[in-house]
């Protein structure tokens, strides 16, 4: 039995609906049994911020897919890192044997915001003695789609990394290697860096949105400066805004632009293309 935590979420989702077409026996960790209704699977109740629940909601559970969100540190505290280590603890204690978990490109001790915290959790996740693979995804395409990706009022796609090129992966593609590790025996102690199959521009982002939706989209680039003052003068901790500025410098200097083969080795398969990406999502895309 596998137990999937964040099955609502940009990534859980796909991997839901892989599980389900493929008939794997799985449940999805929710906080409101209500709301995930439309998951149409089976769930169980539990709360990354009540430690208690989680033992019962491993019962039974033989692999964990571990992907909480990124929460915005609190008093400098990220508290992903508390929450996932209290699943990690849980997973050992209702005897999980394998967890594959979600990081983050550029994780590393004393990184910024998600990459340090990413980290951490990763080093406490190779030290509690349970199996595990790390998936290490970039930028999401779908943060196109949900309004992540920042726009100006007057409808102008932000370019924050200078024209530097950036290799987005479709959390389709994502779910699809998680799949792989979590019904197959591979993959054991290894950790995978996740791209897509090219490096786009802001430019060359415009111009696919532009192609998918039938007019034109413009970009405006904004120095990291400009950004951190947007994000102070929005009441954003001045901390905060300063670490997402010094980010993306580090994109801009190219930290986001090689790719990988990790998604053809884990699935078998080429990852979708950023174009593939807007045509599987045109109604969402034209919606937002």
């Amino acid at each position: 039995m596998i137990l999937v935590t964040g099955a609502t979420g940009s990534i859980g989702t796909h991997l839901v609906r892989l599980f389900q077409e493929k008939g794997v026996a799985f449940k999805a960790l929710v906080r409101d049994e209500g709301k995930a209704r439309a998951l149409g699977c089976d769930v169980v109740v539990g709360d990354f911020d009540d430690p208690g629940s989680l033992v019962p909601a491993m019962e039974g559970v033989d692999r964990l897919f571990l992907n909480a969100g990124g929460a915005q540190p609190v008093d400098g505290e990220q508290p992903m890192v508390r929450q996932q280590k209290a699943a990690i603890d849980a997973a050992r204690a209702a005897g999980v044997s394998r967890v594959v978990k979600v990081s983050v490109s550029g994780a590393h001790r004393g990184g910024r915001l998600a990459q340090g915290a990413h980290w951490e959790i990763e080093e406490y996740l190779k030290a509690s003695g349970l199996g595990w693979s790390m998936l290490r995804p970039g930028g999401f395409m779908q943060n196109f789609v949900t309004g992540t990706a920042g726009f100006t009022a007057d409808g102008k796609l932000l370019d924050v990394y200078g024209g530097a090129p950036v290799s987005y992966i479709d959390c389709h593609d994502i779910a699809a290697c998680a799949a792989a590790l979590l019904t197959g025996s591979g993959g054991l102690g290894e950790t995978y860096e996740l791209t897509g199959p090219q490096a786009l521009t802001c430019a060359e982002i415009a111009q696919e949105l532009s192609a998918a939706l039938g007019r034109t989209v413009e970009h405006a680039e904004l120095s990291p400066d400009e950004l951190a003052a947007g994000l102070r003068a929005q009441g954003l901790p001045a901390r905060f805004a300063d670490d997402l500025a010094e980010l993306s410098r580090q994109v801009a200097s190219g930290s986001m632009a090689a790719t990988t083969t990790a998604v053809r080795d884990l699935t078998r398969r080429e990852p979708r293309t950023f174009g593939e990406f807007l045509a599987a999502n045109a109604e969402a895309l034209r919606a937002g």
